[in-house]
């Protein structure tokens, strides 16, 4: 089953809090994954910070057409500890 984005918000610099339909939340930092033409322009913060939830395919998405697949999100996904 394909992991769901259902709530996405911007952190800093290119961290972003993410939930999933199944419950799990976490932070993802998105740095190192903006390599290539089409992840160029969101090293500009301003854009970065634009992404919004794909209503069809449930991942983050920007205007210039870029995504990332759920898949990934979720993998990369830091949980907090329980304290």
């Amino acid at each position: 089953m394909i992991p769901e984005v259902v709530d996405a918000k911007y952190v800093r610099d290119y961290i972003v809090f993410i939930r999933f339909a199944d419950g799990k939340a976490g932070t993802v930092d998105l740095k190192d994954v903006l390599q290539g033409p089409m992840f160029q322009p969101l090293r500009n913060k301003d854009i970065f910070c634009q992404f919004q939830i794909h209503p069809e395919f449930k991942t983050l998405f920007w205007d210039n057409g870029a995504d990332i697949a759920p898949e990934f999100l979720y993998e990369q996904l830091r949980v907090p500890e329980a304290v």
